[in-house]
């Protein structure tokens, strides 16, 4: 079987996950379901999707994700997510160029390893000056008395498509993850928007 793994790492209003999507369909995500994708980031190794993919994934499935970045953007957990394929006999796809095929059970060659690892440390690199240059974009607005932070959202700041399918949710004629596929949202976010509105109709 194979799976996708797709992740943005900021919310659905300023990066769209769907190019992913496409490039994991092509590399032969054959079923919606066996597409796993959130908004989450890199760092952190608790993410919700990703579990519930390493705990449903057999001996001789596929895990097929864009980037390395997209796995994970830390070594450690690189490393981790390496020992997970090597113990359970799976092969990793990434992006179609870079195969890692344990699922005979063979040690996996040192170059390639190695050169998987190097990518994390890029990938890890990269997002440690994101965050500096972020940080200090943030002082510098702050000390010129700029807003710091997302807008507030609001019942009038949820998107129409939401308040179009809420009554089908409200129903039962779509659950959680029909109605976070519609809204193309993760379900923190949709779980934000539903206790709004909640609280919109008291």
């Amino acid at each position: 079987m194979v799976y996708g793994y797709a992740r943005c790492s900021t919310n659905e209003e300023r990066q769209d996950i769907e190019r992913q999507k496409r490039e994991l369909r092509s590399l032969g995500v054959s079923s919606e379901k066996n597409l796993y994708w959130e908004y989450e980031s890199g760092m952190k190794d608790d993410r919700c999707e990703l579990l519930k993919l390493l705990d449903i994934v057999q001996q001789g499935d596929t895990i097929v994700t864009t980037e390395v970045s997209r796995l994970t953007r830390s070594t450690k957990h690189l490393c981790e997510m390496l020992q997970i394929v090597k113990d359970r006999k799976l092969i990793l796809n990434i992006g179609g160029s870079f195969v890692v095929d344990c699922s005979k059970g063979d040690e996996l060659d040192p170059m390639s390893e190695g050169m998987i690892k190097m990518w994390a440390v890029f990938a890890e690199m990269e997002r440690n000056i994101i965050s500096m240059r972020v940080k200090s974009g943030m002082r510098n607005a702050k000390a010129k008395g700029k807003h710091i932070g997302r807008p507030r959202t609001t019942s009038d700041t949820i998107p129409d498509r939401f308040w179009k399918f809420n009554r089908m949710y409200q129903n039962r004629e779509i659950n959680v993850s029909d109605f976070a596929r519609i809204m193309k949202c993760s379900r923190p976010t949709l779980y934000k928007y539903l206790s709004i509105a909640n609280d919109a109709a008291k």
